[in-house]
């Protein structure tokens, strides 16, 4: 009887370490190492809005070990982006939109950069960039919807 306890143990061991181990294993290949980007969208960056300041901003803010996910879009003269943070970064969520919007006034000193924490700016410029994917946007669409972006951050501080 006390064989069969311990071979019950030790199996139900085995299943609970195969068990443990498949849970951690899940997530593996959703950030790689070294030089590649850690998942983030490119947008296209033809004419008639090229979007490659935003993809170049998205692959420096994305850089930063507090940043978990980050979504840009530019016009002629104004970069927007809007970040994700990790949950225990939370606390420090002004600090670090303010070191991410010096950063990128340093890189990009000809245009009037935007940055925010918000979830619902960063849902909204998540549409916004989907759209620009689709070519589904022309330049006063985009800076009509950036500019209500912007209202929207203003009513929030």
């Amino acid at each position: 009887m006390k064989d069969k306890i311990t071979t019950l143990k030790n199996l139900l061991f085995i299943i609970m370490v195969i068990g443990f181990a498949s849970g951690c294993n899940g997530n593996q290949n959703e950030f790689t190492q070294g030089n590649s980007t850690f998942g983030i969208s490119q947008v296209h960056t033809s004419k008639p809005i090229d979007q490659s300041v935003a993809n170049h901003a998205k692959e420096k803010i994305i850089a930063k070990e507090d940043i978990t996910d980050v979504k840009a879009v530019n016009t002629d003269k104004e970069l927007m982006a809007a970040i994700k943070v990790e949950n225990f970064d939370r606390f420090r969520l002004k600090s670090i939109e303010k070191s991410v919007k010096s950063d990128l006034e340093k890189k990009y000193p000809d245009y009037k950069v935007f940055v925010s924490t918000d979830k619902k700016i960063f849902w909204e410029l998540e549409k916004v960039e989907q759209r620009l994917k689709k070519n589904d946007m022309n330049k006063k669409n985009l800076k009509n919807d950036l500019n209500k972006l912007k209202s929207l951050m203003k009513e929030q501080t």
